[in-house]
């Protein structure tokens, strides 16, 4: 298994609750809280992921 490359968002300034997502895994994308890194990655089809991003940046998520 390819061991995961973690980022944050550049757009992340939130006073640290964020999560960090690893992009370079093959066909899946695991996701994780960034205030406890050593703690369990959620881990999400490559595709489910993209559908969600791009459903947060069509806005369909504003009102949550």
């Amino acid at each position: 298994m390819t061991e995961p490359a973690w980022f944050k968002s550049s757009h992340s300034d939130n006073g640290g609750a964020c999560v960090e997502v690893a992009a370079n895994v093959p066909d899946v994308v695991p996701v994780r809280d960034s205030k406890d890194p050593d703690g369990p990655a959620l881990v999400f089809p490559a595709g489910a992921w993209s559908a969600f991003v791009s459903a947060v940046q069509a806005g369909e998520f504003d009102t949550v």
